[in-house]
């Protein structure tokens, strides 16, 4: 006798095929706010728009540059990876784009960079999990990769990374 396979669980269908964008300021022109240092404020977030499934969101940005806390001279990310599987809420792409400029005046190293973006978006998004990864040009021919993962308590959910658990 053939086993019956399992069908997918069926989430609700949204009624329309819109996004719910209240709160969100800094999409369809307008001032930006001021961006010269890195804050929360910066990070827009929008409703999850199926809470109930697990997925996971990954942002890259190959453009990212900050100053050497020491030198002052300019460092340049060739790789910023965000990924995270949302519970309620979402960051808003033009709102990451903004709080990453921020940085671009601030003195402070690679790995401070990889865990303050970490822990500013586990704060605005509280996630299931989230892994940050940053890989910044070499100085003096050594490259530099940082990574950073949140998972939260009793929850295996984070994908992808290469930390050990």
């Amino acid at each position: 006798m053939p086993k019956k396979k399992n069908s997918p669980t069926k989430l609700p269908r949204p009624s329309s095929l819109t996004s719910n964008t209240e709160g969100l300021t800094l999409l369809g022109g307008g001032s930006l706010p001021n961006v010269d240092r890195p804050s929360t404020s910066l990070l827009e977030t929008f409703p999850n728009p199926a809470p109930g499934r697990d997925y996971e969101i990954c942002f890259t940005s190959n453009e990212f540059t900050s100053l050497c806390p020491i030198t002052a001279q300019p460092d340049f990310a060739t790789y910023i990876n965000i990924s995270y599987i949302p519970k309620e809420r979402c960051i808003e792409s033009k709102a990451l784009k903004l709080y990453f400029h921020s940085f671009r005046n601030q003195g402070i190293f690679a790995e401070g960079i990889v865990n303050l973006i970490l822990d500013d978006l586990v704060l605005v998004l509280n996630p299931h999990s989230l892994n940050v990864i940053g890989e910044f040009a070499p100085r003096g021919g050594i490259g530099l990769r940082v990574e950073a993962s949140y998972v939260e308590k009793g929850n295996k959910k984070q994908k992808n990374s290469t930390l050990k658990k």
